[in-house]
């Protein structure tokens, strides 16, 4: 794997992240155990969680199970030095905290921090990211219907005090570096600027959704990621499971991902199957895995973008390992190019 810097001045990073969020549902801690050993031996060094995991649901019973998992392998393998690891404080009105979550601010920050820490058993998270936007956003299929709220005052204040509670956290050893996640490029600019106009930490990283078949990254956002040295991580870089074809045909088979969230929330439309079979022929004409392809894609993007690996079963993330020694060619990429443009957003 190529090794990156997290942010300007970060500790250095695969390009490559392992994903843990079905640890503790949909993957039993015995089988996390055995993914994580295969990540670190394959230089997955990288590790993104969540306060919130387990996912497919998410419940406030299994909150916080994913980090713990995680904290019980690094212990057991006494693998947490050479490690770098993020999670993530949950947002507004998510049921995975009794009552709703409250908005992300000072209080809010530093007690999920310091939950995380105690779940991890561990004194320091390398990168620590807001789930979502205090105010909202256009993700998860919402850009269908977006409308953008006023009050930038409020963004810039709010902006401002996590800001600071940050730079305290990071004084005192607790996080290293600040991330944002499901972010707007008018979003990163107001953390990018309050940091160069108060002298407060940097925001290194942005996690969004992106893949084949979700590219809304690609246009100011890529430009901001480039312009201000913010790489993307990217989660779902197999839109769910679509682009290893499991689905194709309309089917849902046992266990999946799909038996327990029907609709992928929202990405099972009309035209995304004739998207995923145009992306899996290219695939295959080339005598390429398509899981292969749609990861290593990533090396091919203009801005720095990581993509987030998740698998369900050690199996699944044998299929994928491949990816982290392959480069597409550029007359690939070419093609893939052409089968965006004749399938535009499937969802």
């Amino acid at each position: 794997m190529h090794q990156l810097t997290l942010g300007r001045d970060g500790p250095a990073i695969p390009d490559f992240c392992f994903g843990t969020m079905t640890f503790g549902r949909q993957t039993p801690e015995a089988e996390a155990f055995r993914q994580l050993d295969m990540a670190r031996e394959r230089g997955l060094t990288f590790l993104d969680t969540a306060e919130m995991y387990p996912v497919n649901p998410v419940e406030a019973g299994t909150r916080g199970l994913t980090e713990a998992i995680l904290g019980r392998w690094m212990a057991a393998r006494g693998a947490r030095e050479g490690l770098v690891l993020a999670t993530k404080v949950t947002g507004e009105g998510s049921a995975v905290i009794e009552g709703g979550s409250p908005l992300i601010d000072r209080a809010r920050l530093r007690t999920a921090v310091e939950g995380s820490l105690g779940r991890l058993g561990t004194d320091h998270i390398d990168l620590f990211q807001l789930h979502w936007p205090n105010r909202g956003s256009y993700h998860f299929r919402k850009h269908w219907s977006y409308r953008p709220g006023a009050g930038a005052a409020g963004v810039r204040a709010h902006v401002e005090e996590v800001l600071t509670e940050a730079q305290a956290l990071i004084a005192e050893g607790k996080i290293g570096r600040l991330g944002l996640s499901n972010e707007t490029a008018w979003g990163l600019a107001q953390w990018i600027r309050a940091a160069e106009e108060r002298g407060l930490p940097r925001i290194a990283s942005i996690q969004n959704e992106y893949s084949l078949l979700c590219r809304l990254f690609d246009t100011d956002l890529a430009e901001a990621s480039v312009m201000e040295e913010v790489p993307l991580l990217g989660f779902s870089p197999l839109a769910t499971g679509l682009l290893t074809g499991k689905y194709a045909g309309d089917v849902t088979p046992e266990d999946s991902r799909r038996a327990r969230n029907p609709d992928l929330s929202g990405r099972i439309t009309p035209r995304v199957f004739e998207a995923v079979a145009a992306y899996r022929g290219l695939a295959l004409d080339w005598g390429m895995d398509p899981v292969v392809m749609a990861l290593a894609w990533f090396r091919s993007r203009p801005f720095t973008a990581i993509p987030i690996l998740g698998a369900t079963t050690a199996a699944q993330l044998e299929q994928q390992l491949p990816a982290l020694e392959t480069i597409l060619p550029e007359a690939l990429v070419a093609a893939i190019d052409q089968v965006y443009r004749a399938h535009p957003l499937p969802y």
